[in-house]
């Protein structure tokens, strides 16, 4: 039985360990390395799992029988001016678990908390350009390309192009 819910201070360790597993399965998709974020402390985790209905990180998981195998951030930007947007961060299914609705489950949930959210507008994310299974869930789920970054990470000696949604609320 899968459950999709928003993650705890409860969940930090399962989280934390779910997504150093995607850092280091699927190293093109992330621009954080698995090194990196295996050096961050306890706290990191929590902050992104977020405290209270209004916290301006959260993060929701895709749990089977117990363990969590999926994951979607938000992460709403804090200065006056752009406090009407915020970012997707840190989307990941395990692979064995793909296809069966799991990632779009998850990126509808933090969609209606987005909504939920008092002059939150809309929603960004990049995607690895060639990532054409995730960027066609973003796009089913309500996203729309703006723009391709140019070299936007070095990975393994090469340069990778990010793709811009955004999803308007």
């Amino acid at each position: 039985m899968t459950r999709i819910e928003r993650l705890t201070a409860d969940a930090a360790e399962p989280y934390r360990s779910l997504m150093l597993q995607a850092y280091a399965s699927a190293p093109e998709a992330f621009t954080a390395t698995v090194q990196e974020r295996a050096a961050l402390p306890l706290h990191f985790w929590l902050q992104r799992l977020g405290e209270g209905p209004d916290a301006d990180e959260c993060s929701w998981g895709a749990w089977c029988d117990g363990r969590l195998v999926g994951a979607v951030a938000l992460e709403r930007m804090t200065r006056p001016k752009t406090r009407h947007k915020a970012l997707l961060l840190g989307m990941y299914v395990e692979p064995e678990l793909r296809g069966q609705g799991l990632g779009r489950q998850l990126v509808e949930a933090l969609l209606a908390e987005a909504r939920r959210r008092d002059g939150l507008r809309q929603i960004a994310l990049t995607v690895t350009e060639g990532n054409a299974a995730a960027e066609a869930l973003y796009q089913r789920c309500g996203f729309s390309r703006f723009g391709l970054e140019p070299l936007a990470v070095l990975e393994r000696g090469r340069f990778l192009n990010k793709i811009h949604m955004v999803c308007l609320l």
